[in-house]
């Protein structure tokens, strides 16, 4: 059986291909300034129409998308975050004209995603996808740059929620897999079940320096007015709801959890439970909050037809994720994860996200013979995370 039950699951392209170079768009005015500045900031043009000027995005930062080892140089901000302007410079705009939000979605997906399947990300990568986070916050996020934006966030479907560090803590935009590697107990801050080799982001840096601070959860809010961005992280977070629970043991519990036998009377101390529950209502939660956002958008308007949303979301969702029915081992790196083969085809409503989980959840107990008392606990903690998700406030 290949790695996350895969010999009950349908063959499905795991890893979408990045978006080919796009189209250049030759500026035939201006010339004269251009020769005269050799610069590669994009050009501000005005519109057939009555909204204000879009910017051309110059074929220099276009050719990124296609050569992802140069993409990861321009948009790696550096473990000082020395280069940060620089990136969100040339990430950060907010009327694009022609496809250059395509193409932007492009260059970030160039730059931060794992090469291929089974490759860890490299530190680079993830300082670079800490910068485009960073980057992107509070920004309206151009239509047509979102899906490649949410294939980033997917890719680092294990960093992107976590609470690695407090802002006083982290010493960077990213960690190195020593840094990330779990301590003798078997915990480390940085999540279960972590591939050898792979970096992490620490979204929760901040840059004394800059003020560069990243916020996937209000990323994720912008993106998902977009139908394609919206399935491709419920995707994710569902694929990574499969993988989580098809690795705890047979009782629900972290099968590399070492007991702290030489804590203090009194001091709390944490079980076999604790942390694959708080992973479990993360997860939950950052779903239920994936419905919480396009709700606000059919009442703000950004989502106009909210059936018509759903019907996109429906064809864009790549289908369902089930659990293996015996205990996995492996460690796949975070992109694998998201891009894991689909078991077969959505069923039921594909915006009930309680319905998905709670489905997925009891059939991977009942395949495993999970104690009731514990499969009941895990149901409440799931439950209780996704409504929470629905309606915490921002």
């Amino acid at each position: 059986m290949r790695d996350g039950g895969q010999d009950e699951q349908t063959d499905v392209d795991a890893r979408p291909g990045r978006l080919a170079p796009l189209r250049r768009h030759w500026l035939l005015t201006s010339a004269v300034a251009l020769l005269a500045t050799a610069t590669a900031v994009p050009l501000v043009l005005a519109d057939s129409g009555d909204g204000p000027p879009c910017q051309e995005i110059p074929a220099s930062t276009r050719a990124l998308a296609g050569d992802p080892a140069a993409a990861t140089r321009a948009l790696d901000p550096g473990d000082d975050m020395s280069r940060y302007p620089a990136v969100r410079e040339l990430v950060r705009h907010e009327r694009p004209c022609g496809d250059g939000a395509e193409a932007l979605g492009a260059v970030v997906e160039a730059a931060t995603r794992a090469a291929r399947p089974g490759a860890p990300h490299t530190v680079a990568q993830a300082r670079a996808a800490y910068a485009v986070v960073a980057a992107l916050d509070w920004a309206e996020v151009p239509a047509g740059m979102a899906p490649g934006v949410a294939r980033m966030l997917a890719d680092y479907v294990v960093d992107e929620a976590r609470y690695l560090s407090s802002s006083d803590d982290g010493t960077g935009p990213a960690v190195t897999a020593e840094q990330a590697a779990p301590d003798e107990r078997g915990w480390t801050a940085y999540g279960r079940f972590l591939a050898p080799g792979e970096a992490h982001a620490d979204f929760e840096y901040r840059d004394p320096v800059s003020d560069a601070a990243a916020h996937p959860d209000r990323l994720v809010g912008e993106l998902v007015r977009d139908p394609e961005a919206f399935a491709i992280l419920y995707d994710a977070e569902r694929a990574y709801f499969a993988h989580y629970l098809e690795r705890l043991t047979d009782r629900g519990g972290d099968p590399d959890f070492r007991p702290e036998d030489d804590e203090p009377r009194g001091a709390y101390t944490s079980t076999a439970t604790t942390w694959p529950d708080n992973d479990l209502q993360d997860i939950a939660e950052r779903i239920g909050a994936l419905m919480k956002h396009r709700a606000a958008h059919t009442r703000d308007g950004a989502i106009p037809d909210v059936a018509a949303f759903d019907r996109a979301v429906a064809r864009y969702t790549r289908g369902a994720y089930r659990a293996a029915a015996r205990q996995v081992t492996g460690r796949p790196p975070m992109g694998d994860i998201a891009g894991r083969p689909v078991s077969g085809p959505l069923r039921g409503e594909p915006t009930d996200g309680r319905h998905q989980l709670l489905t997925v959840l009891d059939a991977w107990a009942g395949a495993r013979n999970v104690p009731e008392p514990r499969a009941s606990a895990m149901r409440r903690i799931v439950d209780t995370a996704y409504v929470r998700g629905i309606w915490l406030m921002t």
